[in-house]
């Protein structure tokens, strides 16, 4: 088992539902975590509520690959390196095609897919040093296709698609790349306010888990892709 207590973690729309709770299971573990959003205020109420001095709040737009450098850029000026990154930040927008604006499709690819190469960009020579783990969070969109979905399902094949091809890229520099798609997930995905009928699906700090195990992996070991689904749908 690998030792992840003090290697250093960035986590792009790590305020809110899986990101923060990822941040919250790996600051446990004794993991140093930076955590970035658009607005700074959001940032650092999430980081005040992780309660830890190991934890930078960053504001990174990951549609702006200048904010991810000078992100990048503060978190080894405070933490000294960059281990772990996860590419976190995603929109949602759903609608049937011909009324998808053009706006909202360009939320999604620009957060959604350009972001996640955004974020590897940035941290990809950090990781060369460190030999350190890209995870970029997809979703089951990423592979199965449904109605008023064309923008969230074009993004996210494509995130699934970039991450499985830098992969390979990167696998010659120890670098281990690995997307996680989720099925449903208490957050506040599109604009969803999380309650107690949310107990059926998958729980952020359930991804969080999962991200654990991976780490802490025999290093020989790659699971590259990994589906992951509630264990029964809703009642």
């Amino acid at each position: 088992m690998q030792k992840i207590e003090n290697k250093v973690a960035y986590i792009t729309g790590g305020t809110k539902g899986i990101g923060y709770g990822i941040a919250q299971v790996l600051v446990k573990n004794g993991v140093k975590v930076a955590i970035s959003g658009r607005n700074l205020q959001d940032v650092e109420k999430a980081k005040k509520s992780l309660g830890s001095e190991n934890v930078l709040a960053l504001q990174s737009n990951v549609t702006k690959f200048e904010d991810e450098v000078k992100a990048v850029e503060e978190i080894v000026a405070t933490f000294g390196k960059l281990d772990v990154v996860i590419a976190n930040a995603g929109v949602g927008k759903f609608a049937p095609i011909d009324q998808l604006s053009l706006d909202d499709w360009n939320a999604m690819i620009d957060t959604n897919l350009t972001g996640v190469f955004h974020t590897l960009k940035a941290t990809v020579d950090q990781l060369k040093q460190q030999k350190g783990y890209y995870i970029s969070i997809a979703s089951l969109a990423g592979t199965n296709f449904f109605a008023n979905g064309a923008g969230y399902n074009a993004s996210k094949f494509g995130v699934v698609g970039f991450t499985q091809a830098a992969m390979l890229d990167l696998r010659s520099h120890d670098i281990k790349c690995t997307t996680i798609m989720p099925g449903s997930v208490t957050s506040h995905f599109a604009d969803h306010t999380p309650s107690e009928e949310d107990a059926w699906k998958i729980q952020p700090s359930d991804l969080g888990e999962m991200i654990v195990d991976l780490l802490q992996m025999n290093p020989n070991v790659l699971p590259s892709k990994i589906e992951v689904r509630p264990t029964k749908t809703k009642s």
